[in-house]
Protein backbone atom coordinates (compact mmCIF):
# COMPACT_ATOMS: atom_id res chain seq x y z
CA UNK A 1 0.00 0.00 0.00
CA UNK A 2 3.18 2.30 0.62
CA UNK A 3 4.25 2.14 -2.78
CA UNK A 4 0.36 3.54 -4.24
CA UNK A 5 0.45 5.85 -1.80
CA UNK A 6 3.51 7.22 -2.25
CA UNK A 7 2.90 7.34 -6.45
CA UNK A 8 0.05 9.45 -4.83
CA UNK A 9 1.69 12.16 -3.25
CA UNK A 10 3.93 12.60 -6.31
CA UNK A 11 1.16 13.20 -8.18
CA UNK A 12 -0.13 15.81 -6.23
CA UNK A 13 3.18 17.10 -6.57
CA UNK A 14 3.39 17.74 -9.73
CA UNK A 15 -0.48 18.73 -9.71
CA UNK A 16 0.70 21.82 -7.13
CA UNK A 17 3.49 22.53 -9.75
CA UNK A 18 1.08 22.60 -12.78
CA UNK A 19 -1.22 24.98 -10.60
CA UNK A 20 1.45 27.28 -9.96
CA UNK A 21 3.19 27.43 -13.85
CA UNK A 22 -0.79 27.88 -14.54
CA UNK A 23 -1.19 30.99 -12.07
CA UNK A 24 2.68 32.52 -13.35
CA UNK A 25 1.15 32.00 -17.04
CA UNK A 26 -1.86 33.81 -16.29
CA UNK A 27 -0.22 36.74 -14.86
CA UNK A 28 2.02 36.96 -18.02
CA UNK A 29 -0.33 36.61 -20.08
CA UNK A 30 -2.75 39.27 -17.89
CA UNK A 31 0.28 41.99 -18.03
CA UNK A 32 1.04 41.55 -21.65
CA UNK A 33 4.37 40.13 -21.04
CA UNK A 34 3.55 36.54 -23.29
CA UNK A 35 0.74 36.70 -26.35
CA UNK A 36 -1.06 33.75 -26.38
CA UNK A 37 -1.31 34.42 -29.92
CA UNK A 38 2.25 32.38 -30.14
CA UNK A 39 0.87 28.93 -31.13
CA UNK A 40 3.50 27.73 -28.63
CA UNK A 41 2.26 30.07 -25.87
CA UNK A 42 -1.22 29.41 -26.45
CA UNK A 43 -0.73 25.48 -26.59
CA UNK A 44 0.54 25.46 -23.29
CA UNK A 45 -2.03 28.12 -22.00
CA UNK A 46 -4.81 25.84 -23.18
CA UNK A 47 -3.01 22.23 -22.03
CA UNK A 48 -2.57 24.01 -18.12
CA UNK A 49 -6.08 25.63 -18.80
CA UNK A 50 -7.46 21.67 -19.45
CA UNK A 51 -5.20 20.60 -16.67
CA UNK A 52 -6.19 22.62 -14.07
CA UNK A 53 -9.76 23.84 -14.32
CA UNK A 54 -11.25 20.62 -13.14
CA UNK A 55 -10.15 21.67 -9.99
CA UNK A 56 -10.33 25.43 -9.77
CA UNK A 57 -13.60 25.11 -11.49
CA UNK A 58 -15.60 24.34 -8.57
CA UNK A 59 -13.43 26.40 -6.12
CA UNK A 60 -14.35 29.42 -8.12
CA UNK A 61 -18.02 29.07 -8.17
CA UNK A 62 -17.71 28.74 -4.06
CA UNK A 63 -15.81 31.24 -3.54
CA UNK A 64 -17.45 35.00 -3.10
CA UNK A 65 -16.49 37.77 -5.87
CA UNK A 66 -13.11 38.79 -4.42
CA UNK A 67 -13.28 41.85 -7.65
CA UNK A 68 -10.21 40.93 -10.47
CA UNK A 69 -8.25 38.86 -7.82
CA UNK A 70 -8.92 35.09 -8.21
CA UNK A 71 -7.20 33.23 -5.25
CA UNK A 72 -8.90 29.90 -5.93
CA UNK A 73 -5.47 28.19 -7.02
CA UNK A 74 -4.27 29.11 -3.31
CA UNK A 75 -7.05 27.59 -2.03
CA UNK A 76 -6.84 24.61 -4.06
CA UNK A 77 -2.83 24.55 -3.58
CA UNK A 78 -3.87 24.38 0.48
CA UNK A 79 -6.47 21.78 0.17
CA UNK A 80 -4.45 19.16 -1.92
CA UNK A 81 -1.28 19.88 1.21
CA UNK A 82 -3.83 18.65 3.64
CA UNK A 83 -4.40 15.83 1.21
CA UNK A 84 -0.61 14.97 1.56
CA UNK A 85 -0.15 15.51 4.79
CA UNK A 86 -3.06 13.27 5.23
CA UNK A 87 -1.45 11.08 3.06
CA UNK A 88 2.26 11.05 4.59
CA UNK A 89 0.70 10.47 8.38
CA UNK A 90 -0.85 7.43 6.88
CA UNK A 91 2.19 5.70 5.42
CA UNK A 92 4.59 7.33 8.03
CA UNK A 93 2.26 7.34 11.52
CA UNK A 94 4.78 7.91 14.05
CA UNK A 95 7.59 9.93 12.62
CA UNK A 96 7.67 13.12 14.43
Amino acid sequence: MRPIVFILIQIINLYIYLLIASAILSWLIAFNVVNTRNQFVGAIAEFLYRITEPVLGPIRRRLPSMGGLDISPIVAFFILWLIQLYLAEYVYPNVP
